[in-house]
């Protein structure tokens, strides 16, 4: 009798430690939320993020709307609450709208970060942010400054007027064309495409039909550059109404090659995404807790340092590249 009790006693700690080593061998897992599908731009971005929760032996879970609301956004988030992923990576539709669910879902012991387009502080533990937004903002209004000879109208051809990103780099323009040396330039609309490439076609038309002495247009979006480019080559106005912005070197090499967009900016999206993925894990190992001053590895970027910035703290992945006819040929194969 007693030879059966210890037979099943020791039966029982058997299947009780095989699920505990079940437990452990379980990869972690870590979602990433983007604005929308159909954006080469944040198909990259979520590619490096895949990549980098691949080398660390998780899984990654990629979801994006149809659309760019932030509604979408709020319900994808509920399902993965409801999944209990570990870590939940957010480019924002809207940076506070967010806050309610995001909330909830680090109530439920979810590491929640934004990457690329920023949720409120309150909402998140860190930001993963591209770059500068000061310096991306002023770089863009000298760069359509030196384009039209310091004089004319200009236009921005953002995405939504709720994305945290765009905001941001339009009030730096702003900031950067009260310098004087700016007086004969006029900011005379601010459109808003929604990252859609049939919207943003039709938006820039609506540019150029109402401002028929246009000189230059900043779009700090990839869909958005894109559709310029297009717009205006169709219509014959290179050299009459300057392009720059932020734009994929695979997307506008025939339109920087062309002359069209004499240059524009913009850093690696898939550094973006993998670096936030190598930050999801640290948050997740507790290695960091998105304090300023911690600092971790993030695989072949090397070592991240997390700074305070406003009221909440980010992680720099670098500042913006110069893309022109010099280096295109060489970085449309890349991205």
């Amino acid at each position: 009798m007693k030879k059966a009790v210890r037979t099943i006693i020791s039966l029982a700690l058997a299947l009780v430690l095989f699920g505990s080593l079940s437990l452990a061998a379980s990869p972690k897992r870590f979602a990433i939320v983007f604005k929308n599908t159909g954006n080469p731009y944040g198909e990259k971005m979520m590619e490096g993020f895949k990549n980098a929760i691949g080398e660390l032996g998780g899984t990654a879970i990629l979801k994006a709307p149809d659309q760019p609301t932030v509604e979408a956004q709020i319900q994808m988030v509920e399902e993965l609450i409801a999944q209990r992923v570990d870590s939940i990576a957010v480019s924002a539709n809207d940076q506070d709208a967010l806050q309610p669910v995001l909330t909830k879902a680090a109530r439920e012991g979810i590491k929640v970060l934004s990457l690329d387009s920023a949720v409120n502080p309150q909402s998140r533990l860190v930001h993963v942010n591209q770059a500068d937004s000061e310096r991306i903002g002023r770089i863009l209004i000298q760069a359509v400054a030196k384009m039209i000879g310091g004089k004319g109208q200009i236009a921005v051809l953002s995405a939504t007027s709720q994305a945290t990103n765009q905001n941001t780099w339009i009030q730096w323009m702003k900031e950067e064309l009260k310098n004087p040396k700016y007086r004969q330039i006029k900011l005379v609309k601010v459109a808003y495409g929604d990252d859609l490439r049939d919207k943003s076609v039709s938006e820039t038309e609506a540019l150029l039909k109402s401002y028929p002495n246009l000189k230059g247009i900043i779009a700090p979006t990839t869909v958005g550059i894109a559709a310029a480019g297009k717009v205006l080559t169709d219509k014959g106005l290179k050299g009459k109404v300057h392009l720059t912005g932020l734009g994929l070197p695979s997307e506008m090499a025939d339109y920087i090659e062309s002359g069209v967009c004499e240059w524009m900016y913009l850093w690696n999206p898939i550094d973006v995404g993998y670096l936030a993925g190598y930050a999801a894990d640290a948050l997740v190992k507790g290695s960091i807790t998105g304090k300023a001053g911690e600092s971790f590895k993030a695989g072949r970027l090397g070592t991240k340092k997390i700074i305070k910035v406003g009221d909440g703290t980010e992680i720099m992945l670098g500042d913006p590249f110069k893309f022109d006819k010099q280096n295109i040929a060489d970085w449309k194969k890349v991205y």
